[in-house]
Order: structure tokens, then C-alpha cells, then sequence
């Protein structure tokens, strides 16, 4: 009888290429998303090398991060990352990139048209060069960022060397209370952890609380899981993911619909399966918070006052305390209004 496995051990044995002697691991990569800030090292890289993009098919562009946000913007509406756009409309035309440009109708954050359209997938691997990658995993994917370096790597190959991390569950028990949203999950939690709680894990969440959220604030969680500290974050395929997923542009279609459907519905950990690490939380607990300070961690319901650092024993605690209400100008014992 074969060992019970985690979600993220069923997503990542599924992508293995080859394990290295070292504790490393190949991984095939599914779909790779390149954007303007990080890619133009990559891409003068495979020039140099005169090498293609292995997968052009599998990769796709958007332009996210420097773009203006005024109506009838162009690449030169803000000159300091003109030229940036610029070199990236360039290197995606020439290597055979599909790209969403300035004012592609279709243009947005990437991690938010990737599941709009399914370009990214229930069991896929996903990654770009942006943290909040993490944010596909609410889908059931395994989705995280990579650094520039990396990016050259899959551009070139396809595929990715890992090393394997720990896996933690986080289980959101029992109902949410009114007026509490995603949001409001994964700050407690990070609160009550801090934000280093989640670092060298994928961490899966899960629960009743966690699965009645619509799959944009599963995501949402997901999106979240690196200010908790981890690198990614995944959700267990279930009927909503397949409603979500279903009729999306790049989702499967036809028979290879039923056969994609047949497998996501076995995307989840296994009963039995062990985690390096498990946290459970009392919903019941949590009400609407707001973020009072520098980090996720620094976080009070709304009706709570701002915390007094003449309370607190720790020196180092007190003192991040005193910068944080310094900084933000607030306070202490009074409510944020």
C-alpha cells in the first residue's frame, strides 16, 4: 500500500526530472511567466548563447510592474522605464513570446490573468519572477517566484533545480464570522506567528473555514503565504476549483476536459499523510483586522486599540513597536479611525 502523500509531494513527484546526489532535484516547469524588470539579463543571456526559448509555447509575457496606470498610457508615459518596456516588446517578439503589451485590452497583474485565463492550471507548476507567484496555488498549483538567474534557466531548459522544503499545513477551523475576509485569515495567522513563521515551508491550507472562501480569496491566502515567510502556498482541488477553471480560455476542452477533471479531483493530501509541521486556528477568534504598523504581523481587530510598547517586557519587541507607531505617526491605546 503506498504511503500517504501530502499535497505538495503529489504536485512535486509529478514534475521530477531527475534527483541529484546533493539533495537537489530537476523539475519541469508547466508555465512561465516573464515580465519586463527581471527578464532583460535572461534574454541578452540566450542571445549570447545563441539558444532559443526551449518552450515558447509554454512561456508568456506581460508588462506589470513599470507600466503608468493613466488612460491612454504608452511606453513612454513614464520615461525613467521606457526603455525597459521597450527591450521587453523587443525581446518577446523576437524569441516568439506571447506578451500582453501596454494597451492589450487583456493586460494586468500576473498572477491575476494567469488563472482569468487559465494559463495557469489545477497540478501544474507555475513560476515568474515576482514573490506573489504564490498566489496560483489557491487553484491547486504549485506556483512560486524565482529570481532573475532562474529565469534564464527556464527560458533555456524548461526546468528548474530545487531543493525540496519542509511541508506545513494550516488549517482554518470552524465558520467565518461576519464581516471577516480572506484577508482577515491570513493576517491572524501571521500575527499570532509572526512573519517568519511560514520560512522554508510550502504550506498548504485548508479547513472549513478556508474552503468556503470563493477560490479569488483562496488565492487571496496564497497570494499572502509570503509575508507569513513561505515560499508558496497551495489549496486541495475540490467542485469549486473545477467551476472556477472550467471555460477559461486555456483550460482544457472537450474529452481533454474529463481527463483533466479526472485527475485535479486527486489533488489533495491524502488522509494520514504527515506534515513536517501543523497549525491549526479557531476561527471563531478572528474578526476584521487592519494592518496598524510596518509589517503583516502588526495587525488589531478594528475595535482594538493600538498596543501601548510601555507593556511590553521584550526590549527588541518594544523597541519595533515605538519605530512602527513612530513611523506611521499613530497612537498608542487609541482606536486607528
Amino acid at each position: 500500500m503506498d504511503e500517504p502523500k501530502t499535497l505538495f509531494d503529489k504536485l512535486w513527484n509529478k514534475h521530477v526530472v531527475r534527483n541529484f546526489s546533493d539533495g537537489r532535484t530537476l523539475l519541469h516547469i508547466d508555465t512561465h511567466f516573464v515580465q519586463e524588470v527581471t527578464s532583460p539579463g535572461a534574454f541578452d543571456a540566450l542571445r549570447q548563447m545563441s539558444r532559443p526559448v526551449r518552450s515558447p509555447d509554454l512561456t508568456f509575457g506581460v508588462i506589470d510592474h513599470s507600466i503608468s496606470t493613466r488612460p491612454g498610457r504608452t511606453a513612454a508615459t513614464y520615461e525613467p522605464t521606457r526603455e525597459r518596456i521597450e527591450a521587453f516588446q523587443r525581446n518577446c517578439r523576437d524569441f516568439g513570446i506571447r506578451f500582453f503589451d501596454v494597451n492589450d485590452p487583456e493586460q494586468g497583474i500576473v498572477h491575476v490573468v494567469s488563472p482569468e485565463f487559465g494559463m495557469a492550471l489545477p497540478g501544474s507548476t507555475f513560476v515568474c519572477a515576482d514573490s506573489h507567484t504564490s498566489t496560483i496555488g489557491g487553484i491547486g498549483a504549485l506556483a512560486w517566484g524565482i529570481g532573475t538567474t532562474q529565469v534564464l534557466q527556464v527560458l533555456a531548459t524548461q526546468m528548474l533545480i530545487q531543493r525540496k522544503p519542509r511541508t506545513m499545513s494550516v488549517k482554518f477551523n470552524g465558520k467565518i464570522n461576519q464581516g471577516v475576509f480572506a484577508k482577515d485569515l491570513i493576517l491572524y495567522l501571521i500575527s499570532q506567528y509572526g512573519i517568519g513563521g511560514g520560512a522554508g515551508y510550502a504550506i498548504e491550507f485548508s479547513g472549513p473555514a478556508l474552503e468556503s472562501l470563493p477560490l479569488e480569496g483562496r488565492m487571496t491566502v496564497c497570494n499572502m503565504s509570503i509575508e507569513f515567510g513561505g515560499r508558496n502556498g497551495m489549496v486541495a482541488v475540490d467542485d469549486a476549483t473545477v467551476d472556477y477553471v472550467h471555460g477559461r480560455r486555456f483550460a482544457p476542452q472537450g474529452t481533454e476536459w474529463d481527463k483533466a477533471v479526472a485527475e485535479w479531483k486527486t489533488l489533495h493530501s491524502d488522509p494520514g499523510a504527515k506534515f513536517d509541521k501543523e497549525i491549526e486556528i479557531d476561527c471563531s477568534k478572528i474578526g476584521p483586522l487592519v494592518s496598524w504598523g510596518n509589517t503583516p504581523a502588526e495587525v488589531v481587530a478594528i475595535d482594538q486599540p493600538i498596543p501601548d510598547p510601555g507593556s511590553v517586557g521584550d526590549p527588541d519587541q518594544r523597541k519595533m513597536i515605538e519605530r512602527a507607531i513612530a513611523y506611521m505617526d499613530l497612537t498608542p491605546g487609541k482606536t486607528i479611525e
